[in-house]
């Protein structure tokens, strides 16, 4: 799954902006050599303008520094038009990477997978075009400013270093009495996020079952450590920040005292005095804006490891070649498969072979593998071992996105996405009306949608909450069997159906057989497995009988007694 430790793709995407931050360093090089106009201005005020009282000198010294400003200001626009460009290339390049990614991480660690990938990527984005940045191209200017400041006299450039000195310690001290309460707090925000959104899709549980109180003690009780632990960490920082900020401003007052008693000694002049504060003030300034934007230099930090470590467990797929399935006969090859977050295979060799215009069902007891085979056929789950073909192909060489639009799948759990009914049953692809309303037909569910109040124009908000089981499963069927594809595969379509939806299924099952379409369906309802061929006897992950469906239930007697007629009941 991961690739060369070496390899970092995150930061391969950050270097190819790396000539653009080099046209950002030039730029902020230009900023830090105008920033010493001001001091240069009042030097020359004081120990030139005043002692000589003339007016042209001043005149031409105020249009130079106007004229130097509007310069400085200019370049200042540039330079954050540069960093916005870079922060839209590198959202741009990682976008769809990190959406990819995120299904993936979905299929092989179910419920990892958040928004939260993309809100570190907008930390990131954030972080990069924002002020933040500016402190890390204009810190290195630090020992340019103490060095101007030693020129002027040592005791300026000594006093400016034991500054800079105690202003580090506060920072270091300020990241190590805040880091592990703020790692805290963060971890025990997603816990409380996570149960109260588990807690919102069981609504209805909790009221009818006068469940709210005590789940809001449990939640009261996540989110409350939460917000402890993130006060005690505001309140470390702000004590910090605020010694900082109120030192450095101490520090800038007391070096006009120590230019003051240079100057009554005569070993600076008064513009010296001036000058020293104001190149005081610009070398503490990129380090007061590390210090001011620490955290969000650590939720960079933070979102940079999240992101790299998601990209390089789930790396770039290749692209295979775009062969379209032409007869849909499966093939398993001795599969293994073992589910997400196990490390006990549920499905534990199974070889079959299924021919093109077959109607297959799979059949067995809860827990025996059935839904984690068809997720291992369409390679959902990766396999242990072993080899799914279709057409001799094996699967994980072919184009998802290509085959994909040939094969049908209704899951178990039925999901519909936001849209309207038209767009869920073409898939979101481009609007055919005909191709939709004959996909609608053969689930029967054409008359079902007609009655709603826009008809196929109908929203659909929420994951489809606002529709039954059973019609969610139905649509479900339609955006299935949607553009006639090669291979269908259901799992439990019944289970929400009443008798009309059960004759549509049935009807539908038959459209796909005259259509020449294989499919799989995990089934135990007697009047669906009569129309199939073969049936496949799925026991603890081993498949236990695989024939003609009528010699599998008549050589399985005791299952189908206590099994079928059990679920028909």
């Amino acid at each position: 799954m991961s690739r060369n430790k070496n390899y970092s793709e995150l930061k391969s995407t950050l270097k190819k902006s790396k000539k653009i931050f080099l046209s950002v360093g030039l730029f902020s090089f230009l900023i830090n050599i105008l920033m010493l106009v001001p001091p240069i201005y009042m030097l020359q005020l004081y120990d030139r303008v005043l002692r000589s009282n003339s007016e042209d000198t001043l005149i031409m010294l105020t249009i130079i520094v106007v004229v130097l400003f509007i310069t400085m200001t200019l370049l200042e626009i540039i330079r954050s038009k540069i960093l916005i460009k870079i922060g839209n290339s590198i959202d741009n390049s990682l976008s769809n990477r990190i959406f990819d990614s995120l299904f993936q991480l979905e299929m092989v660690n179910p419920k990892n997978a958040n928004s939260s990938y993309i809100n570190s990527l907008t930390q990131i984005r954030q972080f990069i075009t924002g002020k933040s940045i500016f402190a890390f191209f204009d810190a290195p200017w630090i020992t340019i400013y103490v060095g101007i400041l030693f020129l002027f006299h040592s005791a300026f450039g000594f006093f400016a270093i034991f500054t800079i000195i105690i202003l580090l310690i506060i920072t270091i001290i300020n990241e190590i009495t805040t880091k592990r309460r703020l790692n805290i707090a963060g971890k025990d925000n997603i816990s409380s996020n996570n149960y109260l959104d588990a807690s919102l899709k069981n609504a209805d549980v909790v009221d009818s079952m006068g469940m709210k109180e005590n789940i809001r003690k449990i939640w009261h009780k996540k989110y409350y450590s939460f917000l402890n632990m993130q006060n005690e960490a505001s309140n470390q920082a702000s004590v910090w920040s605020n010694i900082s900020k109120n030192f450095r401003l101490l520090s800038q007052s007391l070096i006009l005292g120590l230019g003051a008693y240079l100057a009554i000694n005569f070993e600076v002049t008064p513009g010296m005095m001036i000058a020293a504060s104001i190149i005081m003030g610009r070398a503490l300034s990129p380090l007061d804006l590390i210090i001011s934007s620490w955290q969000s230099f650590v939720n960079y930090r933070s979102s940079y490891k999240k992101i790299d470590s998601l990209l390089e467990n789930f790396p770039k797929k290749e692209n295979y070649t775009s062969i379209p399935i032409s007869k849909a006969e499966i093939l398993l090859e001795n599969i293994v498969i073992t589910p997400p977050l196990t490390e006990i295979p549920t499905i534990k060799g199974i070889s079959l072979k299924i021919n093109e215009g077959e109607i297959v069902a799979i059949i067995g007891n809860s827990g025996t593998g059935k839904s984690t085979l068809i997720k291992g056929i369409l390679n959902i789950w990766p396999l242990t071992s072993g080899k799914v073909r279709i057409d001799n192909a094996d699967i994980i060489f072919l184009n998802k996105e290509y085959i994909g639009s040939q094969i049908g799948y209704l899951p178990q759990d039925i999901e519909l996405f936001e849209g309207t009914i038209s767009e869920n049953i073409c898939r979101f692809r481009e609007l055919d009306s005909e191709k939709i309303i004959i996909a609608a037909k053969k689930a029967g569910i054409h008359d079902m949608v007609l009655k709603f109040p826009q008809g196929y124009d109908t929203s659909i908000t929420n994951a489809g909450n606002s529709l039954s089981g059973g019609q969610k499963q139905r649509i479900g069927l339609a955006r299935a069997i949607y553009d006639t594809p090669k291979l269908v595969i259901l799992d439990e379509p019944n289970s929400n159906l009443d008798k009309e939806g059960e004759k549509a299924l049935l009807n539908s099952l038959i459209s796909l057989k005259q259509n020449n379409t294989t499919v799989i369906i995990i089934t135990h309802k007697e009047n669906i497995l009569k129309i199939t061929d073969k049936v496949a006897l799925i026991e603890n992950g081993l498949l236990k009988d695989f024939d003609y469906t009528n010699i599998v239930l008549n050589k399985n007697q005791f299952f189908k007694l206590a099994g079928l007629n059990e679920r028909n009941e």
